[in-house]
């Protein structure tokens, strides 16, 4: 998942990407989820999730690239839903 997620925001070695699988406990989510936390060159945070495993993800679940800007989390930015 941290190798897709290199190569689908095309991000460096140097770039520290966090994958983190999680449980819901809000009614209605799937068991499982999985949080994909970036920042860029630019020190500029990215986060999404996928709400399955990270074991069933294929490169097509992740967001096409031409969405990273709308990814970027500000500072303080810590929302439960997506």
């Amino acid at each position: 998942m941290t190798q897709q997620t290199r190569e689908r925001f095309r991000l460096g070695p140097e770039l520290v990407v966090l994958v983190a699988e999680i449980a819901c406990s809000v009614p209605g989510c799937p068991p499982l989820e999985t949080v994909v936390v970036f920042w860029t060159a630019a020190g500029v945070r990215h986060r999404f999730k996928i709400f399955m495993p990270v074991s069933g993800i294929i490169a097509e679940d992740l967001p096409y690239d031409w969405l990273m800007r709308a990814l970027a989390a500000p500072d303080g930015f810590d929302a439960d839903c997506c």
